[in-house]
């Protein structure tokens, strides 16, 4: 089996995620026992929420319990380099139009790139792994082509989880 990085603190998400949802597990079947007791489940929404809400989070607990023996915990804090990798911050410039990105990579279940983290398997991440300072990447991205080059590579440790 392999081991996929995340930060220590997306591993304790994670573990505050699953406990948190394994806690719901007897409001979810309390919630299933009084839709029964309305009667015909044929047209009960309520039954039928209750048990589409036990599905999702079942699923969500074999997800996370699945993915906690495979992670390998790093402390974002011990890392440093001159090359795009887990855990750095890294700043783009698009070569077309002069727009400048900021991106931390992480890993696919702490990254949100509406907080400015990208996942180090998404195509930009994989693009931009083991690159340097001053080089020049071209991704096939939804848009089309786009190519950057790396301004900066920087370390900011646990700061970028947020």
């Amino acid at each position: 089996m392999s081991t996929m990085p995340i930060s220590i603190q997306g591993y304790k998400k994670m573990e505050q995620e699953l406990e948190r949802l394994k806690s719901e597990r007897p409001a979810i079947v309390q919630a299933i026992k009084e839709a029964r007791e309305e009667g015909d489940l044929s047209e009960n929404a309520g039954y039928d929420a209750a048990r589409e809400r036990q599905g999702m989070v079942e699923a969500r607990i074999k997800y996370i319990e699945s993915r906690l023996g495979q992670y390998k915990q790093v402390n974002l804090d011990e890392l440093s380099g001159d090359k795009v990798v887990f855990g750095c911050t890294v700043e783009l410039e698009d070569v077309e139009n002069g727009e400048k990105k900021t991106y931390s990579i992480l890993g696919p279940d702490e990254a949100d790139p509406a907080k400015g983290s990208i996942s180090f398997v998404s195509p930009v991440g994989k693009a931009l792994l083991g690159k340097e300072e001053g080089d020049e990447v071209t991704i096939n991205i939804p848009r089309g082509r786009v190519t950057y080059e790396i301004l900066s590579i920087s370390f900011r440790g646990s700061s970028i989880v947020s």
